[in-house]
């Protein structure tokens, strides 16, 4: 292709449409190589969202979260399948393609960029699964207490997601290169992951924490994220400290990210 069509080498054009092309290689991989394909962007979601609406409003008693249940629980779930799918991948990023990192002149940013876009395409796709279920709630729930309303709140979406775009890049160029020089970091980030899991409001909201500890959940740079998410369907939800945090945490987080990035980059290249 023509360096009117792409870019000339070095310039932001051509960084843009590299990584649109990587990205959609690994979107091509992944539903390419299985017989179900796009299908598994709805289903893993999907199952994930039922078993934990059995959990939690069928064996046990619950007093957290707010009604329909199902809506509360996917409008957070399905971001942190995103946040969780790319943290994951940004701890091989560099391992997976260490020839291709090696050998090209493109910025070894776009390698952490790659996944983030792919991530958040996967996200996209799987927003049908809250669609269906919002959808259900409105022609079947009689209980107007359990209605989902749509409203004012659902212009918080772009946001949360450019939001949580920032605090993944960040976190991936502190992740991607730390975990090439840090081999044992793979296995922790993991483990760091699950515990996120329970520490993030997913199946709960801050407020449902105890007083002691809802200053301290809040400093958890996903609980604001998530807070946007549920705007459209839940504005009670509504906490600008919350907010505050996670915009002041994901943009120290992606300067952090870009500083260690920059130190590393080298000794990353030697180490592969």
């Amino acid at each position: 292709m023509s360096h009117t069509a792409v870019g000339a080498p070095g310039t932001p054009r051509r960084y843009l449409h590299s990584l649109w092309l990587l990205s959609a290689r690994d979107l091509k991989v992944r539903y390419s190589t299985s017989m179900l394909g796009y299908l598994w962007s709805v289903l893993d979601p999907l199952v994930m969202s039922a078993i934990y609406w059995f959990v939690f409003t069928q064996v046990f008693h619950r007093d957290v979260g707010e009604e329909p249940y199902i809506v509360f629980l996917i409008s957070a779930l399905l971001p942190w399948v995103w946040f969780n799918a790319a943290v994951s991948d940004f701890t091989r990023a560099f391992k997976k393609d260490a020839r291709l990192v090696r050998s090209t002149a493109i910025p070894r940013s776009i390698w952490v960029n790659r996944i983030v876009l792919s991530k958040g395409m996967e996200y996209l796709f799987s927003l049908p699964v809250l669609i269906l279920f919002v959808v259900v709630n409105l022609l079947i729930e009689k209980n107007p207490d359990q209605v989902v309303q749509v409203g004012w709140g659902v212009l918080w979406l772009p946001v949360a997601v450019i939001l949580q775009t920032v605090l993944l890049v960040g976190l991936g160029l502190l992740v991607a290169p730390l975990c090439v020089m840090y081999v044992d970091l793979e296995r922790t980030t993991a483990l760091i992951l699950r515990a996120m899991f329970y520490a993030t409001p997913i199946i709960y909201n801050v407020s449902a924490l105890p007083a002691q500890v809802q200053t301290l959940g809040a400093f958890n740079p996903l609980a604001g994220i998530f807070m946007l998410y549920r705007m459209p369907f839940f504005p009670e939800q509504w906490n600008p400290f919350a907010l505050m945090i996670s915009v002041l945490m994901s943009l120290f987080i992606l300067v952090l990210g870009a500083w260690v990035f920059r130190r590393l980059e080298r000794p990353v290249l030697k180490e592969l």
